[in-house]
């Protein structure tokens, strides 16, 4: 159809983001308006902040992901995390059972520690790169790299950030625990869009941390940061700060996509590059996000994923070993780019997910949505981007019954929906 192509061309001509050959790369105030994303490769790349309209503007600065690539990153003086073990503080009792009231003698940093250390793990991969030299020459290269993971199940389930497995591609994985042991992990379950991956290692009678409730954190909040900052070397490091803002919005790309990461918590605890998959914790050692990314033109600018987005997707995983995504069965593109070509086209609103097809067969089509529709919310849940929408769907499972919220010819409607299973 005409309308179909025409929506999705005008945003394949508009690329908001450009790659950048790190070793060439220009000094660093040349990051300064953009954001990098390594996905664990070696080869950073960068990417131009969207343009915004006056109102709904978000700043934007360079952030890169912190997976550690051996040889590709080096140590940065004047920032340090500390160790704690679960034996400096035997009073308060051990694993994943310490509840922390913190006395004089005793700093909340030092409490959180002793309860979740036990609970992070190293997580070391090797993938496979293709080189290629001036004459076309090429070659196959394995290339290491170091993240950080938690133990969120006693019988061996870790969530990490899913650039840290290589988007489950990783060739091997091996997973440190405190305890010294290294044990194969396998990736049960990733997503690049959420930046979220499961692997299991075959292992019982693990601590796995307590998790809170990232619904409820407030800026200024205390927080702490626990990871592999450079590598095992330094594994485990706790840095501390506070919450600095939430539902942060940045662009990343590995050079093959640009991913949209939205309802980000922002965080000062120093995080570097390693500290990928590792928990931000609360005051009360309870993990609220998993960090995943920080700005590389400036400091203490650390942003998490929220452990709520994970955790549907973990209590799936666990109890069935797999994760089904819910399924509307359209492509949409976001109305506010949309609306950048059509300024005076009238869609009934200026934000929302406009189809652009509409899968034969599928939900959506079922349903009677239309090319065109624009999508605005999910059981009476705003949808501002496409990126917002797929999020809402995580939350889901296949055969959920939902409403959905669209403009059609200007008018709003409801629509009632049968959520499918992603054939993806």
């Amino acid at each position: 159809m005409d309308d179909e192509k025409h929506i999705y061309s005008t945003n394949g001509n508009q690329p908001n983001f450009v790659l950048v050959d790190k070793d060439k790369r220009e000094p660093e105030t040349g990051w300064q308006d953009g954001f990098s994303y390594g996905y664990g490769q070696p080869e950073g790349t960068a990417a131009q902040p969207k343009k915004r309209k006056k109102g709904r503007f978000r700043r934007f600065v360079a952030v890169v992901l912190i997976v550690l690539l051996s040889g590709t990153a080096g140590f940065i003086g004047g920032i340090a995390g500390f160790n704690y073990a679960a034996k400096d503080l035997v009073g308060l009792g051990g694993g994943d059972r310490i509840v922390i009231n913190p006395a004089d003698h005793v700093n909340t940093a030092e409490a959180v520690a002793a309860k979740v250390i036990p609970s992070v793990v190293g997580i070391s991969t090797t993938k496979e790169v293709v080189r290629e030299n001036i004459f076309g020459m090429r070659w196959g290269e394995l290339v290491p790299g170091v993240g950080t993971g938690f133990i969120v199940h006693e019988d061996g389930y870790i969530l990490t950030n899913s650039h840290v497995v290589d988007d489950g591609s990783a060739k091997t994985i091996i997973v440190q625990l405190t305890d010294g042991r290294e044990l194969k992990g396998t990736v049960l379950w990733s997503d690049a869009s959420l930046d979220l991956a499961i692997v299991k290692v075959d292992a019982t009678n693990l601590t796995p941390a307590e998790l809170g409730d990232s619904d409820s954190v407030n800026i200024g909040a205390y927080a702490v940061a626990i990871g592999n900052p450079f590598g095992l070397a330094f594994d485990r490091s706790v840095t501390q700060g506070v919450i600095s803002g939430l539902n942060r919005t940045i662009d990343v790309g590995n050079g093959a996509q640009t991913v949209t990461m939205e309802g980000l918590i922002q965080t000062d605890a120093s995080i570097n590059a390693g500290n990928s998959g590792g928990p931000l914790l609360n005051s009360k050692g309870q993990v609220i996000g998993i960090n995943s990314a920080k700005a590389v033109s400036g400091e203490g600018l650390g942003f998490a994923i929220p452990i709520n987005t994970a955790k549907p997707i973990m209590e799936e995983v666990i109890k069935t070993g797999t994760f089904r995504k819910a399924f509307i069965g359209i492509e949409g593109s976001n109305v506010e780019l949309y609306l950048q070509y059509y300024p005076d086209e009238n869609l009934g609103t200026k934000t929302g997910v406009i189809v652009g097809r509409v899968y034969e067969g599928a939900p959506a089509d079922l349903a009677g949505i239309q090319v065109r529709d624009v999508i605005v919310g999910l059981d009476n849940k705003k949808v501002e981007t496409m990126e917002q929408l797929t999020k809402l769907l995580f939350s889901y499972k296949p055969g959920d019954e939902v409403t959905i919220s669209l403009y059609r010819n200007a008018e709003r409607i409801e629509v009632p929906l049968r959520l499918g299973t992603s054939p993806d």
